[in-house]
């Protein structure tokens, strides 16, 4: 791929788990199993991007959330918030970034699940804009009627 691609997006399916997720206290379970895939999948892809991963900058996202309250199958339900993994050594990484709120039941949107705070393509706009120099006008022509956010990830 470093040889031959400046852009490239992989689709990974199998997701939309509702039980059986595991929890924090390493239990086995769907979505356990998942991330430990996803991760290594990372890793090798960093491993065998050689020295191009200094230039590198991978992003890992979902269109949808999942819902903070565990469900009665131990799982969870479709949600509205989630996390964008932002990776790669030209990444500004460790650090957490964009608008947060303190997790309370007043900040649950519809008490069970993470509120939106960041619109994903305001952010992969402000992303773009920084890899590539582009223009308000030209980030509008990928995401029509968004704002690019530049979080200073690169």
């Amino acid at each position: 791929m470093r040889a031959s691609f400046d852009v490239g997006f992989i689709d990974v399916g199998g997701w939309d788990t509702h039980v059986n997720e595991a929890g924090a206290n390493g239990a086995s379970g769907q979505l356990a199993a998942k991330l430990g895939d996803l991760g290594q999948g990372l890793a090798a892809l960093a491993h065998a991007m050689g020295p191009a991963w200094r230039d590198t900058v991978v992003v890992v996202l979902s269109e949808f959330g999942r819902t903070f309250r565990e469900n009665g199958n131990r799982g969870s339900d479709h949600g509205h918030g989630t996390v964008y993994w932002v990776l790669g050594g030209a990444v500004r990484g460790g650090r957490i970034v964009g608008e947060q709120v303190a997790l309370a039941p007043d900040t649950l949107n519809q008490n069970r699940d993470t509120p939106v705070l960041t619109e994903d393509r305001t952010a992969l706009g402000g992303l773009f804009a920084r890899l590539w120099g582009l223009s308000a006008q030209q980030v509008q022509t990928v995401f029509p009627g968004s704002a690019a956010l530049d979080l200073r990830l690169v």
